[in-house]
């Protein structure tokens, strides 16, 4: 995605042959395409991680409810994203490249023979649409137990259009103005800023203009399943190597790179969260755990493709650490981020957006300062993220409340009392979760 520098590699394994032809005669590198197909089916396994990791934490009341607010993502954005979102992502820069426009995107009817370094248009495009699909789903963690669900489709349809497709192109499309800032533009790898960061923000709006549940916070609303949270946690996990490998778009050296650092983060994230817990109350949770995992994944998000080892081991210990206090800090100020979307995603990844600049190998800073025609320093990167990071919030924060608004004003967003005190699964979907009758 930001990756710039695409180094194509072939291999031949078992026989395989090294490229193929599209209907145009055009050269299909076979195993990029292998690796992409794979990293988009990782990406959407993240999905049902998520719903598991959500449904696990709110009521029993609540789960199934909760779980479809990430699975109707897929059918809603997933068409969204067919019918238009596409050519607003990536078609070319238009309003002052405020957003893209590209006619023959619409319907993905223009790339059906694309080809792009070697890979088809078409699993670009699908692994793009992955990454749009997941982005609101995070926000409904923040708003959970209290929202109507058609509500909840307005706003992530709205949201989709207003904040993601604009920032997406801000930062990924290759006359975004965010991707050319600078001497080689922001780093985002994989959506710390693109999707981290405007869910993070947009959730903490939404969660204090639509208010706190019923009781909070004199009534404790343990979660119902801590089982089906952690192996919500480590699909995640598994997930986030197509999430941040697969955004190199090639099988070779820079996908490797950021698989391992996803997975030094994450570890460092994880152990260092058990031992603060341990330190601190004696015992290590399973909800600090994969807490501590999601910390470390979304930190090492923007920065896969650039640290190195000692880089990701940093930022993963962290990210924890800042993310640990940010729930604490909750607590605090009172406002009622049900599932800790903001402290986690928005926090966890902003920092990394920032960091990430004090880690950058070397190999990568000679190429900016190339292209920069002097030394291009850390101080100057830094900036450039610095940018980014206020762009993303300040479109994510403003755009978020006007939604909010028209959602309320137009079909309902909070949930009535009654409602919401027998659940979101019987009063919105007339099932259980949970059925002990039998």
């Amino acid at each position: 995605m930001v990756n710039k520098q695409h180094i194509s590699f072939g291999f031949v394994i078992l026989g395989t042959p090294l490229a193929a032809l599209a209907g145009d005669g055009t050269v299909i590198d076979s195993g990029n395409t292998s690796w992409m197909l794979i990293s988009t089916a990782l990406v959407l396994l993240m999905m049902p991680g998520l719903a598991m990791f959500y449904g696990g934490l709110v009521r029993a009341k609540n789960v199934l409810g909760t779980m479809m607010h990430t699975f109707v993502a897929m059918a809603v954005i997933g068409v969204l994203w067919v019918v238009c979102g596409y050519s607003l992502t990536f078609g070319k820069s238009i309003m002052g490249g405020l957003v893209g426009w590209n006619s023959d995107f619409f319907f993905l009817k223009g790339i059906d023979e694309a080809v792009t370094d070697g890979i088809p248009e078409y699993i670009i495009a699908m692994f793009q649409g992955k990454f749009a699909i997941i982005t609101p789903a995070l926000i409904s963690g923040a708003i959970a137990e209290r929202i109507y669900l058609r509500g909840y489709i307005l706003f992530i349809s709205l949201w989709f259009l207003v904040v993601y497709t604009p920032l997406c192109h801000w930062v990924w499309a290759s006359d975004g103005w965010l991707f050319n800032a600078g001497a080689a533009g922001v780093i985002d790898l994989a959506g710390g800023l693109v999707i981290h960061v405007s869910a993070g923000t947009s959730a903490l709006v939404a969660a204090i203009y639509l208010g706190p549940r019923l009781g909070h916070p004199k009534i404790t609303a343990p979660p119902n399943n801590l089982t089906m949270t952690l192996i919500g946690a480590g699909l995640l996990w598994v997930g986030w190597f197509g999430f941040n490998a697969g955004s190199t778009l090639q099988s070779g050296l820079d996908s490797c790179r950021a698989l391992t650092m996803t997975q030094i983060s994450a570890a460092s994230g994880a152990l260092v969260w058990l031992c603060m817990e341990g330190i601190m109350y004696r015992k290590a949770s399973a909800l600090g755990f994969a807490s501590g995992t999601l910390a470390g994944l979304v930190v090492i998000t923007p920065a896969a493709a650039v640290v190195q080892p000692l880089g990701a081991l940093f930022l993963g210990a962290a990210s924890t650490v800042v993310c640990f206090y940010a729930l604490q800090l909750k607590i605090k100020l009172g406002y009622d981020d049900t599932l800790d979307c903001f402290g986690i995603h928005g926090v966890g990844s902003a920092l990394g957006v920032i960091l990430l600049s004090f880690f950058i190998r070397d190999s990568w800073m000679a190429s900016a300062s190339e292209a920069a025609g002097r030394t291009w320093t850390v101080f100057d990167q830094l900036l450039i993220q610095l940018k980014g990071l206020g762009a993303t919030i300040l479109l994510a924060g403003v755009a978020t409340i006007i939604l909010c608004i028209i959602v309320e004003k137009t079909v309902g967003f909070r949930l009535d009392e009654e409602s919401e005190y027998r659940g979101l699964d019987q009063s919105l979907h007339g099932e259980r979760g949970y059925d002990f009758s039998s």
